[in-house]
């Protein structure tokens, strides 16, 4: 799909931040990272206490680039101090609560200010903004709302930018195509798994998402995913689509987000503070090297993090970008820290085996990777749906199909792995998170 080469002022939602002089931007930097380090020290014990064992106090800080200095924050602080260990305010000033699903343990609870909620919204309309989202368009948010941070992240941004919101959530995936037909949507928001589910429920509704549709741009996040399904789903509906990047700890969605170039992530640097460190060591890595993300937050009040280890795999890229935006990119998330699985002593992340399944023809819209162990030995079996038109050619074109599949995933993870053909929309839809791996009693790393 041909992208656009120049962009046009009305990309922007706030030029004078989004193109702002890397000198004033590290100025702003400085100033809130020293606010945030001081209302910390002030207002949360469990900061103050992990400040003090590292001999620090809010004064020491002066550049961004003594971030080194700060702790990090995990995943495991937030359940330790559950429910409001972590806040930085009085909760007369809290005006509302989101969580976390909470499924291996208490749910991670994450508290907005009115502020807060006001600083999302800007950084959800910059991300729409700049995929070409304006006042004009039919917005359709088709992802949870309630205590997921997606929909009212999603809708409170889109809002602010002007456009119609069609604030539809999650599940009857029928209604949700009927919907997108009928009240003429022209860009939505969605999981990559399920947007393709949605186009092929739109099919087997005698709908054809490209022709019969009126989908211009989507935006997809919330799991890992390739640029092979990102085009999947531009050949699906003859649009853009746009890679989003958010977690729930830090805000929700908008932390970082594709511009019309569709190369690398736009992190907003007058938001949050970006590093990349090695997952085993913590050790910061440079420009370019792949390690896992660390977040700091510098403009929020309810709930501020000193260097969260997000547990998600990328780097920041080099270089500016075409779309004359400032701020630091970070790379497609190639997955989590915790999803890499060691097969036969080889390091693998189903990502890497996506990439592969959906680039491939012939091949349908969904996957599943099984683990299992025989013996002392790993066993894996990819499952691939086949595409309807290869599945009715028969058993030899099957076989042939799996071979390819086979072959593909072998050059990129050096693993001869098993690949099975199974017939078209067999392996189970959900409208949440698809689960790609089953695991049985396999090692991982």
């Amino acid at each position: 799909m041909e992208k656009l080469t120049e962009m046009a002022e009305d990309r922007f939602w706030q030029p004078k931040i989004e193109k702002m002089p890397p000198k004033s931007l590290i100025e702003i930097q400085t100033r809130r990272l020293k606010e945030t380090i001081k209302n910390l020290f002030e207002k949360n014990t469990f900061y103050r206490r992990k400040l003090l064992e590292k001999g620090l106090k809010p004064t020491d800080i002066k550049r961004v680039d003594q971030l080194e200095m700060l702790p990090f924050t995990t995943k495991f602080d937030f359940r330790e101090n559950y429910p409001f260990g972590l806040l930085a305010c009085s909760m007369s000033r809290v005006i509302r609560l989101h969580a976390s699903s909470g499924t291996t343990g208490d749910p991670t609870i994450v508290a907005y200010t009115r502020g807060d909620i006001e600083n999302w919204a800007d950084c959800i309309a910059r991300c729409l903004t700049m995929t070409g989202v304006t006042e004009r368009d039919v917005f359709q948010v088709i992802l949870g709302y309630g205590l997921f941070t997606g929909g009212l992240g999603f809708h409170y941004g889109a809002e602010k930018i002007g456009a119609t919101v069609v604030p539809s959530a999650t599940g009857n995936t029928r209604r949700q195509v009927k919907l997108m037909r009928d009240l003429k949507v022209t860009a939505f928001t969605s999981i990559p798994s399920y947007t393709l589910y949605l186009s092929e429920t739109a099919k087997a509704l005698g709908i054809d998402p490209e022709k019969d549709l009126n989908v211009t741009s989507v935006s997809c996040g919330a799991e890992v995913w390739s640029e092979a399904t990102r085009k999947r789903i531009e050949r699906e509906f003859g649009c853009d689509v746009f890679n989003s990047y958010g977690l729930s700890e830090v805000c929700g969605p908008g932390v970082a987000f594709e511009c019309s170039m569709q190369d690398g992530l736009h992190l907003w640097g007058d938001h949050f503070l970006a590093e990349i460190v090695d997952p085993k060591t913590g050790e910061r890595l440079g420009v370019e090297e792949e390690g896992e993300l660390v977040l700091t937050t510098i403009s929020r009040e309810a709930m501020p993090l000193l260097r969260y280890r997000t547990g998600d795999l990328t780097k920041i890229l080099d270089g500016a970008c075409n779309c004359g935006r400032t701020h630091q990119r970070i790379g497609w998330i190639k997955g989590r820290c915790d999803d890499m699985l060691k097969v036969r002593g080889v390091n693998l992340f189903p990502s890497q085996i996506e990439a592969v399944i959906m680039g491939l023809e012939g091949v349908g819209n969904s996957y599943q990777i099984l683990l299992s162990r025989r013996g002392h030995l790993d066993e894996v079996i990819v499952e691939v749906e086949a595409a309807e038109e290869l599945w009715g050619r028969g058993e030899g074109s099957t076989e042939e199909l799996a071979e390819r599949v086979r072959a593909e995933i072998g050059t990129v993870t050096g693993l001869n792995i098993q690949v099975r053909i199974v017939p078209p929309s067999s392996i189970p839809r959900v409208e949440g998170k698809v689960k790609r791996v089953v695991i049985g009693d396999v090692e991982t790393a």
